[in-house]
């Protein structure tokens, strides 16, 4: 039983540090709400009615998350 335990922490330990790092490009900017296609709310749109599996073209849709930009901050360790 040690013996699985010890080849699980070394096969463990080789591939955290085996694992290829992604390249961050050097021109990125933050994503914004313009750029995707975010479904809008109506009144007057029907609302279907669904069973089974359906992909929805244009689905009515009253909340789409809390959408916004957040900088990233890398803390630099240590007490506060």
């Amino acid at each position: 039983m040690w013996q699985q335990i010890l080849v699980w922490v070394v096969t463990t330990v080789l591939s955290a540090l085996l694992a290829p790092r992604p390249k961050a490009p050097e021109n990125a900017q933050p994503g914004q709400i313009g750029n995707q296609d975010v479904p809008i709310a109506s009144q007057d749109a029907p609302i279907p009615v669904l069973f089974g599996t359906r992909l929805l073209s244009g689905p009515n849709v009253v909340w789409y998350g809390d959408v916004q930009v957040r900088a990233i901050r890398k803390s630099s360790g240590g007490k506060k």
